[in-house]
């Protein structure tokens, strides 16, 4: 039996790449990678869990990061 997955009700944040990770270091690239980010104007969302939160505050300086509003979580 495959488990109910609560992702409908869950928060999302808005990720956008806004800066190049040339010259970067290895772990900020594949923290970039491990989001999704492929290219510069690249934009997806993801669940609001500690781990993304990890990764998106390890490359911040690179990310638009929208937090999720009230409306937005219904």
């Amino acid at each position: 039996m495959k488990k109910a997955t609560s992702d409908q009700n869950e928060a999302r944040l808005r990720i956008r790449l806004r800066k190049s990770t040339n010259r970067r270091t290895k772990q900020h690239r594949a923290c970039v990678a491990g989001l999704g980010l492929r290219r510069i104007g690249d934009e997806v969302r993801l669940p609001d869990r500690p781990e993304i939160r990890g990764m998106v505050n390890r490359v911040r300086y690179l990310l638009d990061v929208e937090e999720p509003t009230c409306t937005e979580v219904k």
